[in-house]
C-alpha cells in the first residue's frame, strides 16, 4: 500500500504532540485532542494512523506510552542514525548545535567542506570534526553514516548529492534552495525562502479578508 507523501509530516507533528503530552503528566488522548492540538481534523488523524494499524481503541482513546512506542516505530526512530553534514557554513553550524537532533536520535557525526583550510577544525557544541571531501566515501562508511544533510550552495547541491549516493548514503536532508531528485536515495528538501513565501502569502490573504469585513460593515 502507498503512503501519501504528507503522512509521513503529520506523523512527525503526532510524535512531538504526544511527546508534550506525556511531559505534561498524561496518560490518556483522543485524535479530537490531537486534532484540537494541531489545527487538524479528527478524521485526518485517524486515517493517518490507521495506515499502520490499530493505535486505540473507540470510546477509551490512545495510551500515550504506546501510541509514542508505535510512532517511533513507524518512523523509525527508535534507532540512533549517524549523520554527516556537507557545508561547514553557517546552515551547516547551525544544525549542529540543534539539541533537538541529538535528542530524537539523529546522531551528526562529521562535517564535510570542499575548502581545504576548514579541514581539521570542529563545529558546534560537541566538537564535530570537519573532513575534506575526498575522504567522504570512506568516512562514510567507517562511522556508519545513513543520513546526509546538504548545506551547500544550489549550484553544488545536485553534485554533493551524487557524491553521497556514491558512498552508500541511504537519505538526504537537503538545505540547498534547489530541488533534488535522484532514484537512488530519499530525499527531503527543506527550503526555508518558500516557508517565508507561504507566511506571507497568508499574511497577505488575511489582511485582503479583514479589509473586506470593514468594507461591509461600512456599506
Amino acid at each position: 500500500m502507498k503512503i501519501p507523501g504528507p503522512v509521513s509530516k503529520r506523523l512527525a507533528l503526532y510524535h512531538r504532540c504526544v511527546g508534550t503530552l506525556l511531559s505534561e503528566g498524561r496518560g490518556i488522548t483522543s485524535s479530537q485532542e490531537l486534532g484540537e492540538r494541531l489545527s487538524l481534523k479528527p478524521s485526518q488523524i485517524r486515517k493517518d494512523l490507521s495506515y499502520f494499524g490499530e493505535f486505540g481503541k473507540r470510546g477509551t482513546g490512545y495510551d500515550l506510552k504506546g501510541l509514542r512506542l508505535s510512532l517511533e516505530n513507524v518512523l523509525r526512530i527508535n534507532k540512533t542514525w549517524n549523520v554527516c553534514i556537507v557545508g561547514a557554513g553557517n546552515i551547516g553550524t547551525a544544525l549542529a548545535n540543534h539539541r533537538e537532533f541529538f535528542k530524537e536520535g539523529y546522531n551528526i557525526v562529521a562535517f564535510f567542506d570542499r575548502n581545504p583550510s576548514k579541514a581539521g577544525r570542529k563545529i558546534g557544541e560537541r566538537g564535530i570534526l570537519v573532513y575534506p571531501m575526498s575522504e567522504l566515501e570512506e568516512k562514510v562508511k567507517l562511522l556508519g553514516i545513513e543520513i546526509g544533510v546538504i548545506a551547500v550552495p544550489a549550484s553544488e547541491a545536485r553534485n554533493v548529492a551524487e557524491i553521497l549516493v556514491k558512498a552508500g548514503i541511504k537519505g538526504i536532508l537537503n538545505f540547498a534552495p534547489t530541488k533534488i531528485k535522484l532514484e537512488e536515495v530519499e530525499i527531503e528538501d527543506v527550503d526555508i525562502a518558500i516557508s517565508f513565501k507561504a507566511l506571507t502569502f497568508k499574511m497577505g490573504a488575511r489582511e485582503i479578508e479583514r479589509q473586506r469585513s470593514i468594507g461591509k460593515e461600512n456599506c
